[in-house]
């Protein structure tokens, strides 16, 4: 069985090995739990990291920087998930049919060049506040990163006629070479840069 009916998962490599215990790469044709992983936080650890993909994109509201989904964030479009099954399906048949690899290796590609290493806490001490950076925990970088991932074709559709489909086969693309037109690449840099002048 592989997902989607067309990528296999056997060799698809995490070379982040932060991170790479919490991708899972479990094959199913069609990548949908029905919820069943989230008795605990470290469930989701479990569920295929294009099922994350798809979950993150089918967020309601506004999302960051007043993204505003008009796409399928509107008010009474949240959880169509065949909708995001779709959209995922034909971004990895054009990321195919451009590169010649197996969108999957691309995905996690781009999460390891998405997920940030560091952020910042805020703490108070004496009536004074200020910033300490802190390491991000490996589950969390990886949750960081996929947000980032999903943001990103929302930003690229607001007001324009592009389609979700090709925003975010363009998304991963960048991502996956580290490239900084990836909204994810420069959220990641923009986090640790600010990280680190926290020290």
């Amino acid at each position: 069985m592989m997902i989607l009916g067309k990528w296999a998962t056997n060799d698809v490599v995490c070379k982040d090995l932060g991170i790479a215990r919490y991708v899972s790469f479990k094959e199913k044709e069609i990548p949908h739990t029905f919820g069943v992983a989230k008795s605990t936080p470290t469930d989701k650890a479990k569920v295929n990291v294009v099922e994350r993909l798809i979950n993150k994109m089918m967020r309601s509201g506004q999302g960051k920087k007043k993204l505003s989904g008009k796409f399928i964030r509107g008010k009474n479009a949240c959880g169509k998930k065949d909708q995001m099954i779709r959209v995922v399906d034909e971004a990895f048949d054009q990321v195919n049919k451009i590169t010649k690899q197996n969108p999957i290796q691309v995905l996690v590609e781009a999460i390891e060049n998405s997920a940030p290493r560091e952020d910042i806490i805020k703490l108070q001490r004496g009536g004074i506040n200020y910033n300490q950076a802190v390491d991000i925990a490996p589950i969390q970088r990886l949750d960081e990163a996929l947000k980032n991932l999903a943001l990103a074709p929302f930003k690229a559709t607001f007001k324009t006629k592009k389609d979700m489909a090709s925003a975010l086969a363009e998304e991963l693309m960048a991502a996956a070479k580290n490239d900084q037109k990836s909204y994810g690449v420069k959220r990641k840099d923009e986090i640790e840069r600010i990280a680190q002048g926290s020290r």
